[in-house]
């Protein structure tokens, strides 16, 4: 299990802070809430990685920085969709035990959830896939 300051637990979920919008670049960080991938991302910065700030469908396609895996272990992106499509997929971290790390509109705050309650919701249902961050900070 991947231990995280408490501050991280606090974090609420706020879509327009995303990865390069507006609202981040004025004020970085998590302080004012994140979506899915700023959080994610942010997660990952903690561990000493270095994600490249792209949104789902563009992570999906890099190369440079991560790497597509079968086979997911603790730290590693998990994208989530109503399809197999990674554009507007869903982001987290993959914790430990079919667990994932993330934050959504509709827990306002970081939870853990096993990939079956994904599975469970029509929004998440399809498992896009896992990503894995190359680069170190």
């Amino acid at each position: 299990m991947i231990e995280l300051p408490d501050s991280f637990w606090e974090v609420r979920y706020v879509g327009a802070r995303y990865p390069g919008s507006p609202a981040v670049l004025a004020s970085p960080g998590l302080a004012d809430g994140a979506n899915c991938q700023l959080f994610a991302y942010e997660v990952l910065r903690h561990f000493g990685y270095d994600p490249p700030d792209l949104r789902s469908s563009e992570l999906w396609d890099d190369s440079e920085s991560t790497q597509r895996v079968a086979v997911p272990r603790p730290l590693d992106l998990v994208l989530v969709n109503s399809s197999n499509d990674p554009w507007g997929a869903h982001v987290g971290v993959w914790a430990d035990d079919g667990r994932v790390l993330h934050l959504c509109a509709e827990t306002a705050r970081p939870a853990l959830w096993h990939l079956a309650q994904f599975a469970a919701r029509p929004s998440y249902r399809e498992l896009v896939g896992y990503k894995r961050v190359t680069s170190r900070s």
